[in-house]
């Protein structure tokens, strides 16, 4: 089964209440919230506090994409929150692995997301320790980027070494996630998707309405 993973990046903040109630009424899997610092990629957005607030109020699990220099001086901050899914990126830091190490210590879920130009052989010998890879396919740091078309074989390629290999982490899919390209990138191997606004929040029709036609499209 396909997990949907709104970005709450892309969410109308106005109305965020009443999104999250959405979410939950259609047992949405996971909130995505990304972070960024302005130095790992060219943007700001969310913090902690947005992280806690979004906790307390919606019992959805967190899905935290940490786009963020030095990762570790802030995975405390952002690990506890029920007990979310925290990825960050192997070349933001110095030892991914001891990264990997201190989310668990600190009560998350750890996964490890990888740029368009990121090869798979950088994370070869991460993947027996995490839980989820985050496949970017677009240049992280906006929203409304077009897909990158190498990165569909990046999904492929990594559905293959999981299954040759009989790791069990979910592939997520992060990037220009659309009503074009959603059941490509299932066929390629995805397991969750993180929806914006070129499917989910594309403003057309309402939440609920695009939830349902998401979960028609990929058999979930």
């Amino acid at each position: 089964m396909v997990k949907l993973a709104p970005s709450i990046m892309c969410s109308d903040f106005i109305q965020l209440k009443e999104q999250l109630d959405i979410f939950e009424k259609e047992n949405i899997d996971y909130l995505h919230i990304d972070v960024m610092d302005g130095h790992y990629v060219p943007n700001f957005t969310l913090g902690p506090d947005f992280c806690k607030a979004l906790s307390l109020y919606s019992p959805i699990p967190l899905d935290i994409h940490l786009m963020i220099e030095n990762a570790d001086n802030h995975i405390p901050a952002f690990s506890s929150f029920g007990k979310p899914l925290i990825s960050i990126h192997p070349e933001a830091g110095y030892h991914p692995l001891r990264s990997i190490d201190f989310i668990r210590k600190n009560g998350g879920i750890p996964g490890i997301a990888i740029d368009p130009a990121t090869p798979l052989e950088v994370i070869k010998y991460i993947l027996p320790d995490i839980e989820m890879v985050c496949v970017m396919t677009v240049n992280p740091g906006y929203s409304g980027q077009k897909l990158l078309p190498q990165t569909m074989n990046k999904i492929r390629e990594l559905r293959d070494l999981a299954d040759g290999q009989g790791y069990t982490f979910d592939i997520e899919v992060d990037g220009n996630v659309s009503w074009e390209h959603i059941p490509a990138m299932v066929e390629a191997g995805a397991d969750i998707l993180v929806l914006g606004t070129s499917s989910l929040f594309d403003g057309k029709n309402g939440l609920s309405e695009n939830i349902k036609k998401i979960r028609e499209m990929t058999g979930s």
